[in-house]
Parts: structure tokens; C-alpha cells; sequence
């Protein structure tokens, strides 16, 4: 899996930078967990952030030593930059309440 940049759509650039989420997705290569957490993640973007996020995937076989600023130590791994503050959730994020709840995305029930 090669590292890139989902871009938002659908927003004007006024709104889109006073509110942009900015999240890192850590895999490796194109795992089956690799591939499930990236499309898991991006459906909850669609449906809860649509046209206010920015996924940067970040394939650890290629760029190992980008792994050490987020302190990375298993994947996949999605760490939330923006807003603060930095928020990490490991696995292949198939659990979406629990992804939501840790994104701060929603209450925790």
C-alpha cells in the first residue's frame, strides 16, 4: 500500500481550514488489516466529517523511521493530529463505536 493523502470534498476552503481533521493512518504494505482499517476509517469520515478531513496514509515498510514521531508501535494504527488533542486508536478499526468514541467523533454512551 503506498503512502498518500485522501483530500476532503466538497468544502470551501474557508470552512474546510477552520475545521479540517487531520489524521494519519499507520500500515503496513497492503495487509488485509492494512486495507480494512483504511476503508473503515474513510467510511466514517464520509459519514460523520464528510468534506472536513484529510487521511495521509503512512506505509511503514517504506517509511519506517516516520513511525517514531507518533511513537507508533503497533499498526495499523490511526493517530488524529488535528483538532487537539493528538488521539491514537489501534487496529483494523471495525469497531465504529469505539472509533467515534476515540476520535471524540461521539459521547461515549
Amino acid at each position: 500500500m503506498k503512502s498518500k493523502t485522501v483530500k476532503p470534498r466538497a468544502a470551501s476552503p474557508l470552512r474546510q481550514a477552520a475545521q479540517l481533521w487531520q489524521l494519519r493512518l499507520y500500515v503496513m504494505d497492503s495487509s488485509p488489516k492494512s486495507q480494512s482499517a483504511f476503508s473503515n476509517l474513510r467510511q466514517m469520515c464520509e459519514l460523520y466529517l464528510k468534506g472536513r478531513y484529510r487521511i495521509t496514509v503512512i506505509d511503514l515498510v517504506k517509511q519506517p523511521q516516520l513511525a517514531k514521531g507518533d511513537q507508533i508501535l503497533a499498526i495499523p494504527t490511526v493517530v488524529r493530529k488535528l483538532p487537539k488533542p493528538v488521539r491514537i486508536i489501534l487496529g483494523n478499526l471495525s469497531d465504529t463505536e469505539r472509533v467515534l468514541v476515540g476520535l471524540d467523533l461521539r459521547a461515549a454512551v
